[in-house]
């Protein structure tokens, strides 16, 4: 496959379950990313990553994983290509009675380029000792022996459900260094669903959110975070900002509170130069989503 092709494509994904439904998804993870999955719980997320894994059918819609349709995840073709994927869900999918030292010749039997050499350096830098049994495992030292499973078979796309949650400040750290040095590497990169929205800001390159089945952003992260913002504003004020030309051509959105109103704005520096007595915030992932999802078109 093509370095230059998607690692990961979905297009128009459909599934229903009961009142839930996945609603024409569009996703995509290129070579040399960190796209980050956002969305409330239940939001579908999981639903998306479980059909792109084949492990659910989708009931309309196409994608692929490292070039293998995903309705022959199951298959031949899809079996290549889980050679060249590694996938850390929010909990181990190993037996609790089982040793970490057994977990090493278990997937050498299901990975052609299962590295141990590669598995036992991960396991001395998580400081992982290979006695334990898994249900002797913290939370944070079972996704440390996941992304160390993840990582020691030549994967080019890692997919990590929810995989930071629960950690302590260190141990995530931890993860988000070893994401950048993962996709450091050519060819490689990385689907990332997090609640934890600062993690997002601090590595990921495209931020892709869903809501009620739908996706409902797609935007490069720096777009967010560096260039727009959030102007804190009287209700009295409104009218006057929503004249002024800051907003270029945008449907600004807005969101009342008890103290006042919080305006989303396109350019915060453009903002400031034209209401300079307007306090306007750097606009963060989890403001961007809030505005998308609660806030009213003006």
């Amino acid at each position: 496959m093509s370095d230059s092709r998607p690692l990961l494509e979905a297009h128009q994904l459909c599934k229903r379950y009961g009142d839930f439904a996945l609603r024409n998804v569009d996703l995509t993870v290129r070579p040399g990313e960190i796209v980050g999955y956002v969305g409330r719980n239940g939001a579908g997320k999981t639903t998306t990553i479980k059909a792109l894994l084949g492990l659910i059918r989708p009931d309309g819609g196409e994608g692929t994983v490292m070039g293998a349709p995903i309705r022959e995840m199951g298959r031949s073709e899809g079996v290549a290509a889980k050679e060249l994927l590694g996938v850390v869900f929010d909990t181990l999918a190993f037996p609790d009675a089982l040793r970490i030292r057994d977990i090493n010749g278990v997937l050498q039997r299901c990975y052609r380029q299962w590295d141990e050499r590669r598995f036992r350096a991960y396991l001395k830098r998580f400081d992982l000792q290979d006695t334990k049994k898994v249900k002797e495992l913290s939370r944070g030292m079972g996704m440390k022996l996941s992304l160390a499973c993840a990582l020691s078979h030549g994967a080019r796309l890692l997919i990590l459900d929810e995989a930071t949650a629960g950690l302590d400040p260190m141990a995530r750290d931890e993860v988000l260094d070893l994401l950048r040095e993962f996709v450091a590497d050519d060819g490689h990169g990385v689907l990332m669903s997090s609640h934890i929205t600062s993690d997002l800001e601090r590595i990921a390159d495209r931020v892709v959110c869903i809501d009620d089945g739908r996706i409902v952003f797609d935007k490069p992260k720096d777009e967010i975070t560096d260039t727009m913002g959030v102007a804190r504003c009287r209700a009295r004020d409104i009218d006057a900002i929503l004249g002024a030309d800051v907003f270029g051509g945008t449907a600004p959105r807005i969101l009342r509170h008890e103290y006042g109103v919080d305006l989303a704005v396109p350019d915060r520096f453009a903002f400031a130069e034209a209401f300079p007595d307007i306090p306007c915030d750097r606009m963060t992932i989890d403001d961007y989503l809030h505005f998308t999802i609660k806030g009213v078109s003006r």
